[in-house]
């Protein structure tokens, strides 16, 4: 089953729109990292192991435009797809799985990200105003996972057609390194501080308890500043907000962070 939705998603960009389209993403790439998404979003019950049910796809606006004529049609594949990836691995989903495209300015060609959600759904109120209807629907949701950007190994090369094996894609690692140490951006807020509770510990007297934050909003992140006592400098500038661009170093008190995004191998 599996095999056979890979063949659709893959023909979907035979021929001469595959040759067009070299260096632009490819339905089958997503529909692999969509899974992979899934497997590691996994989230263990006493019985049950339960995986995302909604997937947020972000592309570049040349990216998405290609998919224009028939991003319905793909979407709807790569939902089969999941769909038939979960009940092969005997996952439990809280509603059939959803995918929706976005554009994202912020990315290159060839790149994208993906978010995931585990959500209840809100069932509609039955006819004739049933009471039990409310409280059926009622299910906490869990806010999105970090936004997993996936970029081309490499860039440029021959424009003829080729394989979604050639193409490949890997996953990006965002890290802050503290002198010297590394530590990876993994969630979609991360704070910053002395406080034991923080993401990021930093052992500065002149650092707050919670002084700063670095937020994922697409596939872009900011350092925000969370009202602290000496502030935020990004690059030497003092901000309460903003945009943060690989290389970039940040200071907190006495304490510089350096900010790096990074294409696993």
């Amino acid at each position: 089953m599996l095999k056979s939705i890979e063949s659709k998603l893959e023909s979907l960009f035979e021929g001469v729109f595959g040759r067009a389209f070299r260096t632009h993403v490819q339905p089958v790439e997503l529909a692999r990292k969509l899974v992979k998404e899934m497997d590691d979003h996994r989230t263990v019950s006493v019985s049950r192991v339960y995986v995302p049910n909604e997937y947020s796809v972000y592309l570049s606006p040349p990216d998405r435009e290609q998919f224009a004529s028939y991003e319905g049609s793909l979407k709807a594949e790569l939902q089969e797809y999941l769909a038939e990836h979960a009940r092969r691995e005997g996952y439990v989903l809280l509603s059939p799985p959803t995918v929706t495209m976005h554009s994202d300015e912020d990315l290159a060609v060839g790149e994208f990200g993906i978010a995931t959600r585990m959500a209840q759904r809100v069932r509609e109120p039955r006819p004739g105003g049933d009471s039990k209807a409310g409280d059926e629907g009622a299910a906490p949701v869990v806010e999105a996972g970090a936004t997993m950007v996936y970029k081309p190994k490499a860039a440029g090369g021959p424009t003829e057609a080729v394989s979604a094996e050639e193409l490949g894609v890997v996953r990006e690692t965002v890290t802050l390194t503290v002198d010297g140490e590394p530590h990876e951006i993994d969630k979609r807020r991360v704070v910053l501080g002395r406080s034991k509770d923080c993401d990021i510990q930093l052992a500065d007297p002149n650092i707050s308890r919670r002084h700063a934050e670095v937020r994922q909003e697409g596939t872009s992140y900011w350092i925000v500043d969370l009202e602290s006592t000496n502030g935020v400098e990004v690059n030497g500038e003092k901000t309460a907000r903003a945009k943060l661009e690989p290389g970039d170093r940040i200071t907190l008190g006495s304490t510089e962070l350096v900010f790096e995004r990074m294409v696993e191998e």
